[in-house]
């Protein structure tokens, strides 16, 4: 295991399954794909069913100024997967009090990382006060939009995955 510098997140290191099997920081993670950390993710939906992504700020060290998942966060070591959503969408969107709807569990993994997805998802058309200093922007995209767009490079391949697990689990109505 790497040193972590003082301020630096360490996450739980986990199995296929999510049972945890140790820990590490956040950059020995984000350097070896072998070591695998949770994550959570959430879309959000409007009321027309339309999904809510995030351009992530340029000063982000994961896909910087490209679009992504409505939320999506670290697990902390002990913390339940649905308290972490929750507690996500508050940091990142400001919004909290949603009732969130388990969707899935799968592994995303690029040269980079190994992340063991859950997803949950929920409808809210309110106000968002995002945190700036990690979103440029957040916008509520038709999902033929997206589908139109995904050939640009303007999406996260963690977004990419995503979409791609939520169309083939879910049934798409071409909105």
């Amino acid at each position: 295991m790497q040193n972590p510098t003082p301020d630096e997140e360490i996450l739980e290191v986990v199995d296929k399954e999510g049972r945890v099997t140790g820990l590490a920081p956040r950059s020995e993670l984000h350097s070896n794909p072998s070591l695998i950390h949770r994550v959570v993710h959430v879309l959000v939906f409007n009321s027309k069913g339309e999904i809510l992504l995030q351009k992530r700020s340029m000063n982000k060290d994961v896909a910087p100024g490209r679009w992504d998942t409505s939320v999506g966060g670290h697990i902390n070591p002990g913390e339940e997967i649905l308290a972490a959503a929750a507690r996500e969408m508050r940091e990142e969107l400001g919004v909290s009090g949603q009732s969130l709807r388990y969707l899935y569990q799968y592994l995303y993994a690029n040269h980079r990382e190994t992340e063991l997805v859950s997803s949950f998802t929920c409808v809210y058309d309110g106000a968002f006060s995002f945190n700036r200093e990690e979103i440029e922007e957040v916008r509520f995209w038709p999902l033929k939009k997206i589908a139109l767009n995904l050939s640009q490079d303007i999406f996260s391949s963690h977004f990419k995955s995503e979409l791609n697990n939520y169309l083939a689990k879910n049934r798409y109505h071409g909105r």
